[in-house]
């Protein structure tokens, strides 16, 4: 089946991230390896004083009980390298996927907001893909390298003893790879589906979980489960395909050594048996070899799969590891007041779609807070991710004091900001913890200070633990409101010169929505502060501090920015 462009550039691209991979973890493959083939000279020799032993039996030559313990020392030291060579594998393995998982993390948090991708896609690129990558290293690099090693040195050391014995095993040598890559016809495709129904899956079954009450609500549930097992007998298909070529590697595998084991016992067996070899101890040496000669092939065949998983996952990976991360300029100090400038910036997110915003212009003073009104999908996100550093602007300039902000590395734009959205994401993890998260250098009296401005406080000395009381998974076990003033609380703690809110106060109940807008009021006292919000008792009370006031609609500002009471 021919390939299209596409699929040959995605090859191209999973072929570079395993070869720089393996590049990066070359010192603990090698370590395999040589444990690999210090067990294959053990078994030779293993070999070689067993076929001393079995020639004796036949007559020919002395054996006695110091060969036959030796034998047997070279056959316990065989094993121990053995699961020396297991380990250092696993070592490998691991390694490499700790380095790529947090390639791939690094790369999910640079993209942020950005990667439109489900959330459940993400995870299993995190996850699963990084995961199938393990057998690359663990396995299939040692078995690939020892193949080539191993099975040569062996031909090489018959040939010397027999060489039509030598050329037969060095023949069965090229015929496996021949073998694997005959059965591995489209294999790689195979296996690059199977990645992307295992992603598909993953996602929609992480999407309706975390979407069961909306189901059940609407009685969904039965149609969703059909689907859902739709998408998994896909994935079982699929995997089927990938592991059939596993099965058909390992029966040619086979196949190849049974034939070997006859052509070596026909022309050496009759003569060995009537007792007119002239080389019997040499004979039997080499029909006592085969086993080690097709041991690596063997781990070679065991890890084919692995390796076609392992290219399937990088396809998955290559796209979102493709490229230097985005670079910029670090700040060498934090400053301590700072002046944002927007100068006729624009934005677009879709060439098919209208501008996100379109020449906006606006200036925020140290101290001063900016309130940004105008209906849903008018901007003011937008301008919070311009920020944030999660998007460039397409036009235009933002200056932090004068400079151009976009000069600055995406996380030193984050550095300057403390954030508070429409709903807090809590961990699980204590009061305190999820504060600090914010600062994770904060000190004990810190973060209690900083719950203590966002009136944390107020309804954590009624928990059983207080600050220290462990909270659920997604802030389980206190209120919308009681989150909503954890994440104030963070932004205290971050203490940054500026402060982006973005409906801090949306589906709360009158009562908490004043009670945190107070503590978001003292906030902004003496920070740079600019917030989104449909508010009107959040817009007033800010008002009657004198912020200022811009209506964002349809990317465009309407009007210009006003003191209250003007």
């Amino acid at each position: 089946m021919a390939s299209s462009p596409a699929d040959k550039a995605q090859a191209k691209a999973a072929r570079a991230l395993l070869a720089g991979a393996v590049r990066a973890h070359r010192s603990r493959i090698f370590l395999p390896v040589l444990l690999g083939l210090g067990r294959i000279g053990c078994g030779l020799v293993f070999a070689w004083m067993l076929a001393r032993i079995l020639a004796s039996l036949l007559g020919a030559g002395q054996a006695g009980w110091g060969l036959l313990a030796a034998a047997g020392s070279f056959a316990i030291l065989g094993a121990a390298l053995g699961v020396a060579q297991e380990g250092a594998q696993h070592a490998a393995g691991a390694a490499a996927r700790a380095a790529l998982r947090r390639r791939v993390f690094g790369r999910l948090l640079e993209t942020g907001m950005d990667d439109d991708r489900p959330v459940g896609t993400r995870l299993a690129l995190a996850v699963d893909q990084v995961e199938a990558m393990d057998g690359y290293f663990a396995r299939w690099m040692p078995a690939a390298i020892l193949a080539v090693l191993g099975p040569l040195g062996i031909a090489l050391i018959i040939g010397f003893m027999d060489p039509l014995s030598g050329a037969i095993l060095a023949v069965a040598w090229v015929m496996v790879p021949v073998a694997m890559a005959v059965t591995g016809i489209g294999a790689a495709q195979a296996s690059r589906r199977q990645f992307e129904a295992l992603g598909r899956l993953s996602g929609r079954f992480l999407d309706r979980v975390r979407g069961l009450p909306m189901l059940v609500l609407f009685r969904r549930e039965e149609a969703e489960a059909a689907s859902l097992g739709k998408a998994a007998s896909e994935l079982r298909q699929r995997t089927m395909r990938v592991l059939r070529v596993a099965f058909l590697s390992t029966g040619a595998m086979e196949a190849i050594a049974a034939a070997v084991l006859a052509c070596l016992a026909w022309r050496h067996g009759a003569s060995l048996l009537h007792g007119g070899h002239p080389m019997p101890v040499a004979a039997i040496f080499i029909i006592l070899a085969v086993p080690a000669f097709f041991a690596p092939l063997r781990a070679f065949s065991a890890a084919y799969h692995e390796q076609l998983s392992a290219k399937g996952a990088a396809v998955e990976l290559a796209p979102l590891l493709a490229g230097e991360p985005e670079k910029g300029l670090l700040l060498e100090e934090m400053p301590p007041k700072l002046v944002v400038t927007f100068q006729d910036v624009s934005l677009r997110y879709d060439p098919a779609r209208p501008l996100a915003l379109e020449g906006v212009n606006f200036r925020v003073m140290p101290g001063e807070t900016l309130l940004m009104t105008g209906p849903s999908g008018a901007g003011k996100s937008s301008v919070l991710r311009l920020l944030m550093g999660f998007r460039r602007p397409d036009a235009g300039r933002v200056s932090f004091n004068g400079r151009d902000a976009m000069s600055l590395a995406p996380a030193e734009l984050r550095r300057l900001s403390a954030y508070v959205g429409q709903k807090a994401h809590l961990f699980r993890a204590s009061l305190r913890e999820n504060i600090r998260f914010a600062r994770p250098e904060a000190s004990d009296a810190e973060v209690e200070a900083a719950a203590k401005a966002a009136r944390v406080t107020n309804f954590a000395q009624d928990l059983p633990k207080g600050l220290d009381t462990l909270l659920g998974e997604g802030g389980w076990g206190i209120s919308g409101g009681q989150a909503q003033r954890v994440a104030v609380a963070r932004a205290f703690l971050r203490d940054a010169p500026l402060v982006l809110l973005d409906e801090p106060t949306a589906h709360l109940d009158p009562q908490t929505e004043m009670e945190l807008t107070e503590s978001l009021r003292r906030l902004c006292v003496g920070r740079t502060a600019i917030i989104a919000t449909h508010s009107r008792h959040l817009t007033q009370s800010f008002l009657r501090q004198g912020a200022k006031q811009i209506e964002i609609e349809a990317g465009r500002v309407n009007a210009t920015a006003r003191m209250a009471g003007n």
